[in-house]
């Protein structure tokens, strides 16, 4: 039966979610609160590049958007590894044939509303801010500040689909029993660029993410189509290594001689990036629940998260894609359909939340440590040897099928094989010895059987 749905929110998961909905015949309005990105440009709260892996490919696949999204994705097969001294060393993913793809928020976001618009029952209304949700009644209003008028909407069903600072979860919280936890890092980001060589090149490895890790901050640059990069400085808000020790220009020119001297040729408007662009704040949220009435949070209305797994995009793209699942093993009973979504992916979103915070550490703190970078070879090693049970950690979140949870479970469980693995003496001579695959080998027989 044809359903009158309202998204709020235009950014990728609302388009995406769209899609699917009106693939299924249902009339779908939806709202946003910024100019329309087509006519306007992006402008959005956050702009780091985003990771696309399997699961988001996946989601795209299912309504033939992937080959619009080919077009401006860029494979990036590993982590390069940068030093202080300004040696580098490339890490890859997964195994050969494996990448993720760096694509600018922007630029995917203005596909996904053009092709979501190709459906015959797609309405898109830019500048208009949710301001009331009427539970009761299934009305939502909105106001469009270009017009200066308001408009009253009713709809059979509503998604918030309207980002981390959800306007819907906002009048979620005034409902019984909504619980709410905000996690705010004591990290903030910046974002910086690296040009385009003088032919339009890229000055560094393309086919990489790149990351500049310092123990307790690091920078990260990803691959742009135009050949720049987009760089950004994750750093503590206050303290040693912080953007509160820069002030000055000067202050700007010694943080980043000191900390990133192979990047620093390579930036050639730094100073006025940095003073330019805002520094940002980092944030997870997880809430229960999801629905209330005829009304659900999807995406990161309902778990953002923070950027370093790559996987926000990904993990929102993965609710449509289960929502759409569920639908089709339901008849379409919506009261049972949210429930079930919400019940169904609390449990992974609020694992990948854990998980993207753990590997914050992993990359500013880990990944340029020696024994760190053995300890992913082996891990590496025993996913070819044993590739029928066992799986590196990041190919499970990143490369699979598997649930995040159950991701997170097999990883915490991995990690008591390796730690046992790194403590052999003289592991560094031996790591691919007989004696190591023994213990693997003894580990999945009891574990992964």
């Amino acid at each position: 039966m044809k359903k009158n749905i309202v998204i709020v929110g235009a950014g990728l998961v609302g388009s995406m979610l769209a899609c699917y909905l009106s693939k299924r015949g249902h009339k779908v309005s939806v709202y946003e609160r910024r100019p329309d990105m087509r006519v306007a440009g992006y402008i959005g709260g956050r702009s780091i590049n985003l990771a696309l892996s399997h699961r988001g490919w996946k989601a795209l696949k299912k309504i033939g958007l992937d080959k619009a999204v080919e077009n401006i994705a860029i494979p990036m097969t590993g982590r390069m590894i940068h030093d202080l001294s300004g040696s580098t060393n490339l890490f890859p993913y997964g195994k050969e044939g494996q990448a993720i793809y760096s694509v600018s928020r922007g630029e995917l976001n203005k596909i996904m509303v053009i092709e979501a618009e190709k459906f015959a029952d797609v309405n898109f209304y830019f500048n208009n801010r949710c301001t009331t949700l009427d539970f009761d009644n299934n009305q939502i209003s909105f106001e469009d500040a270009q017009a200066n008028k308001s408009t009253h909407q009713s709809a059979d069903v509503i998604f918030g689909a309207d980002g981390a600072f959800s306007e819907v979860r906002y009048q979620m919280q005034k409902t019984p029993s909504f619980n709410l936890s905000q996690n705010h890092e004591q990290y903030g980001y910046k974002e910086l660029h690296i040009p385009a060589g003088k032919n339009g090149e890229h000055q560094i490895e393309k086919n990489a993410l790149h990351i500049w890790p310092r123990k307790s901050f690091m920078m990260i640059a990803l691959p742009n189509l135009d050949g720049s990069f987009t760089v950004t400085l994750f750093a503590p808000f206050k303290g040693e290594n912080s953007f509160e020790s820069i002030q000055t220009e000067k202050d700007i020119d010694a943080y980043f001689n000191r900390n990133f001297p192979d990047a620093v040729p390579l930036m050639p408007n730094l100073k006025e990036d940095y003073a330019s662009n805002p520094t940002s704040s980092l944030v997870t949220i997880k809430c229960f629940p999801w629905t209330y009435k005829n009304t659900c949070l999807i995406g990161d209305a309902a778990h953002a998260v923070v950027p370093f797994y790559g996987q926000g995009m990904n993990c929102g793209f993965e609710d449509v894609s289960e929502l759409d699942e569920i639908l089709n093993g339901s008849n379409e009973n919506w009261e049972q359909v949210l429930d079930t979504l919400q019940n169904q992916r609390k449990p992974n979103a609020d694992a990948i939340a854990d998980l993207a915070v753990h590997n914050f550490i992993e990359m500013r703190d880990l990944s340029g440590r020696e024994d760190f970078q053995l300890r992913l070879k082996i891990e590496k090693k025993l996913a070819e040897k044993f590739s029928d049970k066992f799986m590196t950690h990041y190919s499970m979140v990143t490369f699979s099928d598997l649930s995040y949870s159950e991701a997170k479970k097999r990883g915490e469980e991995q990690s008591e094989l390796l730690d046992k693995i790194m403590s052999i003496g003289d592991i560094a001579a031996k790591w691919d010895s007989p004696e190591v695959l023994k213990i693997a080998e003894d580990w999945i027989k009891v574990n992964r059987n």
